[in-house]
């Protein structure tokens, strides 16, 4: 049984985006691994781990276009840095929260599936909720393999402080997915 190294950060934030990178590219050097998910707002966290993943296959997922004027989009010449170093962009609907299930649920009230599902993975860190769900979307998007593990990277509003191991899956095939390792979270 292989050992796993786990950071657990006191607080959740940015503050801890080089640590959760740096025990990602820690990770990322057996074999197993090649491609890396990174929730990203402007950009910066791709390229971050662009420059600390060299020789893996990126994807920086952003949030979707609807909530850029809430919280923040892509920066335009961040987002060029991260392409120019080899980081796939991916912006589409969210697969859990902020898709079809929660405007059902704000006009109408109760609790949709993908959001019931969101707040069961809040109860790890609001970064494993990112992670998952930016994994969700990579795969709905054609852009993982399918047959193998991969890293995802998200963070608590800003920043990285969360790191996986996942299986990915279809947002249809949702019960497929599995996180094999935790490697960074905040408590």
């Amino acid at each position: 049984m292989p050992q796993v190294k786990c950071l657990v950060f006191d607080e959740p934030g940015p503050g801890n985006t080089s640590a959760t990178i740096a025990i990602a590219a820690e990770r990322a050097e057996a074999p197993d691994i090649a491609e890396v998910v990174v929730a990203t707002t402007t950009g910066r966290t791709a390229l971050a781990a662009a420059q600390a993943l060299p020789g893996r296959r990126i994807i920086g997922v952003t949030l979707q276009a609807g909530l850029w004027s809430k919280y923040a989009g892509p920066d335009p010449q961040i987002v060029a840095q991260a392409e120019a170093a080899g980081v796939r962009m991916l912006t589409c609907p969210h697969a859990l929260m902020g898709s079809l299930d929660s405007a059902v649920t704000e006009r109408f009230g109760g609790l949709a599936p993908g959001d019931f599902a969101a707040y069961v993975y809040y109860t790890f860190s609001q970064g494993t909720k990112v992670a998952v769900e930016c994994a969700l979307m990579a795969a709905d998007a054609g852009l993982l393999s399918m047959d193998r593990d991969i890293l995802a990277l998200a963070g608590s509003n800003q920043g990285c402080d969360t790191a996986l191991v996942i299986t990915p899956a279809y947002t249809h095939q949702f019960f497929d997915l599995r996180i094999r390792e935790i490697l960074a979270k905040p408590r």
